[in-house]
């Protein structure tokens, strides 16, 4: 018998040393959500300085030449060794495929797409960056995605940085479990309370409920309301909590009905343009509660809250008289815009919460000093909120509707003025109001308000065909996304070359385009009345997205000539004339 017939088994070898690293995600959450090509895939976008926040905020990062090397492919080039990812799921026996992907310096070029099928038994598999061909055109670190065999599997991630030698990371955080039932969270969640405000009409919404009538929630904002960040996105996101708090407690035999309209990217200037059609569902919805939380969106509104304002007067002008609460967001950097948008529920007397108020005090605390949450569990990315932070910010309205529960029973309505029926008529605006009554233009929308507007489409010129490439988004509870905008005037790719000529009879006008990242997308030039108002570039934004722009704001109305066309040289591009708003 030979001596290794002999011998035991043999010893492994001893393991590789693991190189110094920091988190970019952890304990991330992700889900194979259904996409328009039929994959199923999660998005975790890293541009416009989502990695670098990433990196503070996850991986405890603070050396600048650190963070510098993220914002470039030469810098994670000398900084990264490897990218380390784990995918944790009940399907354990499955694979799921990362994919990083750069971004190009000039849409259209070729550009470095990393790809690996991930086991989802939590087992680390670690990508060597020195064996991947990195293109010329990578300018940044674009976008993770994790694409699934199949629709609705539910795993968590952690994506890890290796460095290279000479790189130290910092140590890594961890965190508590959050105390859902202490005093120190209850006490968090109670100083989101802005306003109270007048309260009959929310008083209103509670009564119907107790005694057993249908109640509508309905909820218009961006990519919170939409449920970024929560997994999975229809189940998670704030309004659908809150909405299902609402129907266990309050609910008394009637049906409570949920309408969620939140569009990603997207401020009160496109809101206030598709309420009707989103919120109202065009008269087929009367929402006797509408939240509206656009105040980590409205930086780049051009009115700096005119149509804020206006989008607040459209929901308290409705004839049923809904309750209308004002919701403030935040991001990570512990920013929003509630100092310039609440005083516009001050002028209405409306009730307002501010998830800022609550979260932000308490996130320098250490957590034995009084931190109930940290920032990096509460958000998902340098945007979103986790499935934690969509809980508490369900938990602040619903904190707010048990106030107003606690304080009208049995007691009469303070601030008539602001009640029920308050006349609009008699409340000067806080901000402008000058877009209280726009209203949405497209090729569905055409035949309605022709002849209010009196409008001809003198020539549909080459923006004759439809788009359906549009941003889609998950509306209500469900989780496929419904493209929006479907009605519009596209003019494609290579086609000919005519202007889009329609004349009508307005004193406002705004034009709605999509954004893209593509390179087969050009400039249009957008003239009213033959002066050039606007060089409609669909590329600064960087993506799928709607583009709300005011063209025209003046105090009478008169006959208005509207020309777009393509600027020269890009007549072979394509651009999206997704609709108008039109007052």
């Amino acid at each position: 018998m030979s001596d290794n017939m002999n011998r035991g088994p043999v010893a492994p070898k001893d393991p590789t040393k693991k190189r110094d690293f920091f988190y970019i995600m952890k304990d991330k959450e992700i889900f194979g959500a259904p996409q328009p090509d039929g994959s199923f895939v999660h998005f975790l976008y890293m541009d416009f300085g989502r990695v670098t926040d990433a990196a503070k905020l996850t991986g405890n990062v603070t050396d600048e030449e650190m963070i510098q090397n993220l914002t470039t492919r030469k810098g994670i080039q000398k900084m990264i060794h490897s990218i380390g990812v784990s995918v944790s799921a009940k399907e354990a026996d499955k694979s799921v495929k990362f994919v990083a992907e750069m971004y190009p310096n000039v849409p259209g070029e070729e550009v470095t797409i990393i790809e690996a099928d991930v086991p989802m038994d939590g087992m680390e598999m670690e990508i060597d960056l020195s064996k991947v061909d990195w293109k010329d055109g990578d300018k940044e670190l674009g976008q993770f995605r994790f694409v699934f065999d199949t629709e609705g599997i539910q795993a968590t991630t952690d994506v890890r940085f290796y460095l290279n030698d000479g790189f130290v990371a910092p140590k890594q955080p961890e965190d508590k479990a959050v105390d859902f039932g202490s005093t120190a969270y209850k006490t968090m969640i109670e100083k989101s309370l802005m306003q109270l405000g007048n309260t009959e009409r929310l008083s209103k919404v509670i009564d119907k409920a107790k005694k057993g009538e249908n109640v509508t929630l309905g909820f218009i904002g961006g990519s919170i309301t939409q449920g970024a960040g929560a997994i999975p996105i229809n189940e998670k996101c704030y309004a659908r909590v809150f909405y299902e708090d609402f129907a266990k407690r309050y609910m008394n035999g009637g049906e409570c009905i949920f309408v969620k309209a939140g569009v990603g990217g997207t401020p009160s200037e496109l809101g206030m343009i598709r309420f009707e059609r989103d919120v109202l569902r065009d008269g087929a919805a009367k929402p006797d509660l509408i939240v509206i939380e656009f105040a980590v969106n409205d930086e780049g509104d051009e009115t700096k809250g005119v149509c804020y304002e206006s989008l607040v007067r459209k929901a308290l002008a409705l004839p049923w008289k809904p309750a209308v609460v004002l919701l403030f967001a935040v991001f990570s950097n512990d920013w929003n815009l509630q100092d310039r948008l609440s005083p516009v529920g001050r002028n209405y007397g409306l009730p307002m919460v501010s998830v800022l108020d609550a979260v932000s005090p308490q996130f320098p605390l250490l957590p034995g000093e009084g931190r109930v949450i940290s920032k990096n569990q509460y958000f998902y990315d340098v945007y979103h909120p986790s499935n934690l932070g969509h809980q508490i910010m369900a938990d602040c309205l619903s904190n707010l509707v048990d106030k107003v529960n606690d304080k009208c029973a049995g007691a009469a309505p303070e601030g008539d003025d602001f009640g029920i029926d308050m006349d609009l008529n008699k409340i000067r605006p806080a901000i402008g109001a000058d877009f209280e009554s726009i209203e949405l233009l497209d090729r569905k929308e055409l035949e309605e308000l022709k002849d209010k507007y009196d409008i001809v489409i003198d020539d549909e010129g080459s923006f004759n065909c439809k788009d359906t490439d549009l941003q889609a988004v998950e509306m209500d509870k469900d989780i496929k996304m419904i493209p929006e905008f479907p009605n519009n005037w596209c003019h494609p790719e290579n086609g000919e070359d005519a202007a889009f000529k329609m004349s009508l009879t307005c004193k406002k006008l705004l034009l709605v385009f999509k954004d893209s990242a593509y390179a087969s997308h050009g400039v249009a030039e957008v003239f009213v009345d033959d002066k050039l108002i606007l060089e409609a570039d669909p590329h600064i934004n960087g993506w799928t997205h709607c583009n709300a722009v005011v063209l025209l704001n003046e105090e009478k109305s008169a006959r208005r000539e509207v020309r777009i066309s393509m600027k020269e040289g890009h007549e072979d591009k394509k651009f999206t004339i997704l609709g108008f708003g039109v007052a």
